[in-house]
């Protein structure tokens, strides 16, 4: 018998008192049924709406259903759902989360990890499908109406997940900012939501480094993102610009991505380049910040290995989009101030490319003329070095 193998620990029970009664006294059992009568109360305990639970539960249900057996009974998929859905909204741990719903710790470990990847691999091609050039020209115009940045197909950046030191990772993990973690790179849109994503590279690594070496930096190297050809800018008659990503300094320059002006020895045009360029570049930073406000397993480290913290990651960028989509989110709702600047950061600078230095050229030229320039403009960089 198992029991039996020697170095193995004998289990004392097998299933312990205070766990057996999980269908008495456990916080599923107990809360569930009053918290679909009150939807506020809902929401704030699954960070999503009553009616976007229930859809996504549809979705995950096949993959979240297992068969009773002759021992025990299946956790159900609500169960097993909720349970993940509280970890990642509040990040308690799973010995906190072991005393609220009396499931045993490697029980829910087991449960969230599955669940969460079972979330990335039923949503993601519904919330975040691979763009096609009819996306990229519905992003760029969303750009253009909310941060009057034309042929703006994205706002490009990467985000620190906190982690715990892996065992044996010397500095791997270590960031410029002093702690361990994976690296969120991110495209947002006009409307926050995640684009594309790329997931789990070294905290020790650059920004500039990581995306290049991704799936996405690479298909714009190849052009092989779908983008809609170059076309002028609205009311220009100068030569036709290319379909952009906005990034801070932290990325080198290219056809395809536009970086703020270095900040010595700016005259007007590159401070109001670098104006116009920041309140589109803004758009992936707030995305950030409604995610971490959400989901709020990002407030302190993840206890988890890097595989397991990446299929968290992954499932909050999934559920992200998904209420976006299904629970239309207001910024007031998540307590988060949207016209803020994001502050630019020259931690990392990279090399220009020549071809990038011309297309950035076209638009600093575009955003001075007459027909792109905008009433306050000059009243926003006054006093800007």
């Amino acid at each position: 018998m198992l029991d039996d193998e020697p170095g193995r620990k004998r289990r004392r029970l097998w299933v312990h008192p205070i766990v057996a009664q999980r269908p008495q006294k456990g916080q599923f059992h107990k809360l569930y049924t009053d918290l679909r009568l009150d939807a506020n109360k809902f929401k704030s305990y699954c960070r999503m709406s009553i009616e976007t639970f229930d859809y996504l539960l549809i979705c995950l249900h096949l993959d979240l259903n297992f068969m009773d057996t002759c021992m025990r009974r299946s956790i159900s998929a609500e169960q097993r759902l909720l349970v993940t859905l509280r970890f990642l909204a509040t990040g308690n741990s799973f010995a906190s989360l072991h005393f609220e719903f009396l499931l045993g710790i490697s029980t829910i470990s087991g449960i969230v990890c599955h669940t969460c990847k079972v979330i990335w691999q039923r949503l993601r091609e519904a919330v975040m499908p691979t763009p096609t050039a009819a996306d990229w020209l519905r992003i760029a115009d969303g750009f253009y109406q909310s941060a009057q940045f034309p042929n703006c197909i994205g706002a490009l950046d990467g985000k620190h997940i906190r982690v715990k030191k892996p065992p044996h990772s010397g500095s791997r993990y270590f960031n410029y900012k002093q702690y361990f973690s994976v690296v969120l790179m991110a495209l947002a849109d006009s409307d926050y939501k995640f684009v594309i994503v790329d997931i789990g590279a070294y905290g020790s690594t650059s920004d500039s480094r990581i995306f290049s070496v991704s799936r996405m930096g690479e298909q714009l190297r190849q052009n092989q993102l779908a983008l809609p050809e170059p076309s002028r800018l609205p009311g220009s008659a100068g030569p036709p610009a290319p379909f952009v990503i906005v990034a801070d300094e932290g990325f080198a320059v290219s056809p395809h991505l536009m970086r703020p002006f270095p900040r010595r020895d700016l005259d007007v045009r590159k401070r109001i380049f670098n104006y116009r360029l920041t309140r589109a570049r803004r758009y992936v930073e707030c995305a950030f910040g409604i995610l971490s406000s959400k989901w709020r397993v990002f407030q302190s480290p993840i206890q988890m290995k890097p595989d397991n913290a990446t299929l968290v990651i992954q499932a909050c960028v999934m559920l992200h989009n998904f209420t976006r989509i299904h629970d239309a989110s207001t910024d007031a709702d998540l307590g988060l101030n949207m016209t803020s600047s994001v502050s630019l950061d020259l931690s990392r600078p990279g090399r220009p490319g020549t071809a990038g230095l011309a297309v950035r050229e076209i638009f600093a030229d575009y955003f001075i003329s007459p027909e792109g320039a905008l009433s306050w403009q000059m009243d926003a960089i006054r006093g800007s070095r």
